[in-house]
């Protein structure tokens, strides 16, 4: 399918690696341009090349750290952008008593405040052009919150509840704004909960992977490629009546209709 989007320019956060590179690469297969933003910046540049070599589209990396100012204005000095992909990695997991008010600010700025400040950025020149689009990758915590991930929980639902208003009010000039929430994908997320568990409770890590696995009714963890197609179609001229929405990408794992 012809995503009718080459030639957009998109800002693609923390597309190093995992959801974020999933993202980068299948609008990058559909002739979109890029700005590639992470904090690393060998990986960065890796990434960048390889996107830019096999897809022949032009791709800006900035190595910045998104969740504070000086970084949010490195990278979007290489604007304007028809297409905004927000993204961070989500807090560490624990107990509601271990996290300080100093936590929680963190979780905030990361995963909250950073994207409203992407949006708040880009959305008027979207506007003005009378064509936009915005993913947020959050998390299916928002859907079904889970116990250890608290922190996680707090942020990703407010920035849930800004979109839904936010959405609505721009979805008249052509801007479209909705979330993609992850389930368990084979990232360094993953891998980082799933260690949690190996050193929690003793067992191997294929065991660790094994069981969660298990859970999800599709029998396996999801792959970034299928992440990033998700979001490519999000972005794409045939998405403009999708608005607002908070698309569950989990292989079924959340037990729910609505």
């Amino acid at each position: 399918m012809d995503l009718g989007i080459a030639g957009k320019r998109a800002l693609v956060c923390a597309s190093s690696k995992g959801l974020g590179r999933g993202c980068a690469e299948a609008l990058a297969e559909a002739g979109v341009d890029l700005v590639m933003n992470a904090r690393g910046s060998e990986a960065l540049e890796q990434a960048a090349a390889e996107i830019r070599a096999k897809y022949k589209v032009t791709v800006d990396a900035v190595a910045a750290d998104i969740t504070t100012e000086t970084g949010r204005a490195a990278v979007l000095a290489k604007g304007p952008f028809d297409i905004l992909v927000t993204n961070a990695g989500g807090p560490p997991p624990g107990l509601w008593s271990d996290w300080s008010r100093e936590d929680f600010i963190k979780a905030l700025d990361a995963n909250m405040l950073t994207p409203i400040a992407l949006m708040q950025a880009v959305l008027p020149g979207m506007i003005a052009q009378g064509w936009g689009r915005v993913v947020n990758i959050t998390s299916v915590s928002v859907k079904a919150p889970i116990a250890v991930l608290g922190l996680s929980n707090s942020a990703r639902a407010g920035l849930t509840g800004f979109v839904a208003g936010t959405a609505r009010q721009v979805a008249g000039k052509g801007v479209t704004i909705n979330n993609l929430l992850p389930g368990i994908h084979a990232t360094d997320r993953a891998i980082a909960l799933d260690g949690a568990v190996v050193k929690a409770r003793g067992i191997s890590m294929e065991e660790a992977i094994a069981e969660r696995a298990a859970t999800i009714p599709a029998g396996r963890y999801g792959t970034a490629a299928e992440f990033g197609a998700t979001c490519a179609f999000l972005c794409s001229q045939h998405a403009g009546f999708i608005v607002g929405q908070n698309v569950l990408l989990d292989g079924g794992a959340t037990n729910t209709t609505l």
